[in-house]
């Protein structure tokens, strides 16, 4: 059998223990487990490819349910696109999911394009939850706990939408992840980060 059917018909990489993956948005509700520090909804992106050139960075605190609105504001000098109302909406109906799972009303969205290789390094956050997807480009990776940073990552696809466990909840045994270095590549991703609202947002 060639290489390339090997790695075909090759078993599928176990799922760790402190890892929840699913197809439905109710696998995320499992992150209140104290043995889970990663939570994966299976998701195709809600977006076409875009033409992410002219995209401008946003972030901004707001009420959960105000999120789509501010998007769209935030959008309103940019080039009109057919895909800006999509995002808005998918923006504000994960801000709602997360806003839930967190207990707060109020949220923190960053939604950005990213060329080049920040956040590259293998980390922990120091937040409580964080959820993060990716609409094109590579998704965020991820470590299993213990494993060697020199090991091949694990990583989301694009869609996904997944809920970080970071310092604040999980101390030690928080989630290390890191964005795809893609640094001169050519390639561009189109990242979302919901937070809590940072404190000295007033």
């Amino acid at each position: 059998m060639s290489p390339s059917l090997d790695l075909l018909h090759a078993a599928p990489l176990a799922l760790p223990d402190h890892v929840r993956l699913g197809r439905d948005s109710g696998v995320l509700g499992t992150i209140d487990d104290p043995a889970v520090t990663l939570a994966i909804w299976e998701r195709a992106s809600p977006l076409p490819r875009p033409d992410l050139a002219e995209f401008p960075a946003l972030r901004f605190a707001a009420d959960a349910g105000s999120v789509a609105a501010k998007v769209r504001a935030a959008l309103a000098d940019a080039v009109p696109q057919d895909w800006h109302d999509g995002l808005a909406r998918d923006v504000e109906t994960l801000a709602r999911l997360y806003a839930t799972l967190t207990g707060e009303d109020r949220v923190e969205v960053r939604i950005e394009r990213v060329t080049g290789n920040g956040c590259w390094k293998f980390h922990a956050d120091y937040v409580a939850l964080r959820m993060i997807t990716t609409y094109c480009g590579q998704a965020t990776q991820w470590l299993p706990h213990g494993a060697d940073p020199q090991s091949p990552p694990r990583a989301l696809a694009p869609g996904d939408v997944g809920l970080f466990k970071g310092r604040e909840r999980a101390g030690d045994r928080a989630i290390i992840h890191r964005s795809p270095p893609i640094a001169g590549s050519g390639e561009d991703r189109l990242l979302l980060v919901i937070d809590t609202e940072w404190p000295d947002r007033g």
